[in-house]
């Protein structure tokens, strides 16, 4: 399992362990197992539990509130799977960014036969010019393009790039989750 390597680092990556870390890096989980909430999408046995499991994953949409895990659950299917992992935040990056990203991909994919997940946070700030840049990899199956949005996909993602992603929504967290999580923290 290849680490993950981020076109735009997140604050508080790399000190994760750390127990200076903010409190939301040290407890934010690692496994399936330690994801609070959720489990209609990733409890035992469900469709999403077991593509990731067996590392089988297609291209999709995480569509939740704030809060909900969608940048957590990607973060996990990253430490599950055998592909290389990048990150990608709408927010920042360029469309020459996008396509050096896809160009590595497609490199890996033909030198070594290894295909990379693409984490978009926030994929619902990108413009069309932007996600038209990751459809031919997409489609070739260069890349497994996982967007994370709080938007409805059907009205932020362009047509041809949702129709190649299973669209998973993420509910909010119960009032018995954010409980158990206020105990997970009292403990740290």
């Amino acid at each position: 399992m290849e680490e993950e390597r981020a076109l735009f680092p997140i604050s508080g990556d790399d000190a994760e362990a750390s127990q200076t870390a903010p409190l939301a890096d040290r407890l934010r989980p690692r496994t399936l197992e330690e994801i609070v909430g959720q489990a209609e999408l990733i409890g035992p046995g469900k469709p999403l539990r077991r593509l990731i499991e067996r590392d089988r994953l297609a291209s999709m949409l995480l569509w939740g509130p704030p809060g909900s895990g969608k940048t957590t659950l990607a973060r996990v299917i990253a430490h599950h799977t055998q592909a290389h992992f990048l990150r990608f935040s709408a927010v920042l990056g360029t469309i020459k960014e996008i396509r050096e990203a896809m160009l590595l991909a497609e490199k890996l994919r033909r030198a070594q036969g290894r295909r990379t997940i693409l984490f978009v946070d926030e994929v619902h700030h990108l413009n069309r010019a932007q996600q038209d840049a990751f459809l031919p990899f997409v489609e070739r199956g260069d890349v497994i393009f996982i967007g994370a949005t709080t938007e409805n996909p059907s009205f932020h993602v362009i047509a041809p790039l949702l129709s190649r992603c299973h669209v998973f929504v993420l509910k909010p967290l119960s009032d018995d989750d954010v409980l158990l999580l206020l105990r997970r923290a009292l403990a740290d």
